[in-house]
């Protein structure tokens, strides 16, 4: 039914807990495809053990030359890109493909919502149930992730989220220019709704664990992750001429509650004044940075 993606470097105790509770608590029979960055932590036995399908660099190619070439194995009709430090909880994948059946088009791009395992960052949905596989508490989220509440929100662009393959081909996956990682979401949204696409969606009831980015913590400094992230974000502005946080505010208005599809944004006195701002640290970059595309 769902092909799911997952990238990994070196992760192998989050990747099995993350295979384990995709094929202990999904419906479907769904696959799954791993992108094994280097594996020198006996990654690629186990996918081997497992009959999982999956593509090898001796590399870390990051997740955005990963997805790309492990997308390549789908057999179905939808695909899924996952982080491999995510608990999947029961049901996560029948929502949503009940969800696509209501929708009666292909153009969608669907979300679960993220727990979030880590105390010390903030999400949707905060709930601890341990902030490394080591401490995690299984049955203690089991029992208790019903009950937290949210509402289902416009503008998700993070993982786990859902497309079909065909959108995901004629987009070509992720954009490999925002290697390894950052910014490659906000971006695979800006080249779906640039063909089309308006129903971004995250649904509250299907739902994920997540340790927060733990082959990020584990494999890079603190500094890093900051100065891509600062980079991802010129290279978005560059390419599109417009600002993550533009396109995220004004475009799919993310974080909104959900009651009906986007449609172009409404181009009022503020629309206008954070477009000014963002037109000229593009003109600032495109003359005066060393990024160029």
């Amino acid at each position: 039914m769902i092909s799911i993606i997952i990238p990994t470097f070196n992760n192998l105790k989050y990747l099995q807990l993350c295979v384990n509770s995709i094929k202990k608590n999904s419906h479907f029979k769904n696959e799954i495809l791993v992108h094994i960055n280097e594996g020198s932590d006996g990654t690629i036995n186990f996918v081997k053990e497992n009959n999982l399908k999956f593509t090898h660099s001796k590399i870390n190619d990051g997740l955005c030359i990963g997805c790309n070439k492990v997308s390549k194995l789908s057999s179905f009709n939808y695909i899924l890109y996952a982080h491999d430090d995510m608990y999947f909880l029961p049901d996560w994948d029948l929502l949503l493909i009940n969800e696509v059946k209501s929708l009666n088009t292909t153009k969608f791009y669907l979300s679960s919502i993220m727990i979030n395992g880590d105390p010390k960052l903030n999400g949707h949905l905060n709930f601890h149930a341990g902030d490394t596989v080591e401490n995690f508490n299984e049955e203690y989220l089991l029992q208790n992730y019903k009950n937290l509440k949210h509402d289902d929100f416009q503008g998700s662009t993070w993982a786990p989220h859902l497309i079909h393959k065909d959108l995901w081909n004629e987009v070509g996956g992720f954009s490999e220019e925002f290697s390894p990682g950052m910014g490659s979401d906000p971006d695979l949204n800006m080249k779906l709704w640039n063909v089309g696409v308006r129903i971004f969606k995250c649904l509250a009831k299907s739902r994920v664990y997540h340790f927060g980015s733990v082959t990020i913590h584990k494999n890079q400094k603190e500094s890093f992750k900051k100065n891509h992230g600062s980079i991802a974000n010129k290279i978005f502005l560059l390419k599109w001429g417009i600002s993550i946080k533009f396109f995220k505010k004004h475009y799919l208005k993310s974080h909104i509650f959900h009651n009906e599809n986007l449609n172009e944004p409404n181009k009022n006195l503020l629309y206008y004044i954070d477009l000014f701002k963002d037109k000229l640290s593009y003109y600032y970059y495109k003359f005066f940075s060393s990024i160029k595309l």
